[in-house]
């Protein structure tokens, strides 16, 4: 359901974008340094979750109908944002031991995933790059309706996608776990993530002022 002309030049695209630092890169890193390889892999799955559904609302076109409503735009701007913000706050505000959640690896991977997830559906940037993004490599040489495309299209850059974030995975939680068993380290690993959502959260709601 891809043109094979094009496949070349799509595939240069992706890699160019998945090597421009973002939003989603920065999360996983970081997440990744502060709480291992495993907190990073759920967060990867979460962004890889996100961006599926992203995929299917883009060849349904649903998305293109969002992405034309300024109203809809702006609401999703001050939602992600507000939404970071807040998990930034809890993050910055708990302690080691006043914050369970934050300690414990199956509790914290879950807890990466959900935040990756819906920190993404929430970024309108995300969904009018599928809508502006995938189309541009629709063809008419094919049988394959454009739906059909853009959703084999969507699903390529997501496959590419999570390979590429869980190599990242694999080299910052290695660089990271020596940091995990230093005590000072731990202690600001929560702040750390905070101030990480923070940025974000700041990066969101710019968007939602200059809209």
């Amino acid at each position: 359901m891809i043109d094979i002309t094009i496949l070349p030049v799509y595939l240069t695209a992706v890699i160019a974008l998945l090597l421009l630092p973002g939003p989603d890169m920065l999360l996983i890193a970081s997440s990744s340094m502060s709480y291992g390889r495993k907190v990073g892999l759920f967060a990867s799955l979460g962004n890889a979750t996100s961006g599926i559904i992203l995929t299917l609302l883009a060849a349904l076109g649903v998305s293109a109908l969002i992405a034309m409503s300024p109203l809809a735009l702006k609401a999703l701007h001050l939602l992600g944002g507000m939404y970071l913000l807040k998990m930034g706050w809890d993050c910055i505000r708990a302690e080691a031991d006043e914050a369970p959640e934050l300690t414990d690896g199956s509790k914290m991977a879950t807890t990466f995933y959900q935040r990756a997830l819906v920190s993404n559906l929430l970024n309108p940037k995300a969904l009018v790059f599928f809508v502006m993004f995938l189309p541009q490599f629709v063809s008419t040489n094919i049988t394959a309706t454009s739906g059909e495309q853009m959703l084999a299209l969507g699903l390529l850059l997501n496959v590419l996608g999570l390979l590429f974030n869980l190599l990242l995975v694999a080299l910052v939680g290695t660089l990271g776990k020596s940091l995990l068993n230093n005590v000072k380290f731990r202690t600001y690993q929560h702040k750390f993530m905070g101030g990480i959502f923070i940025i974000l959260a700041v990066w969101m709601l710019s968007a939602f002022v200059t809209a």
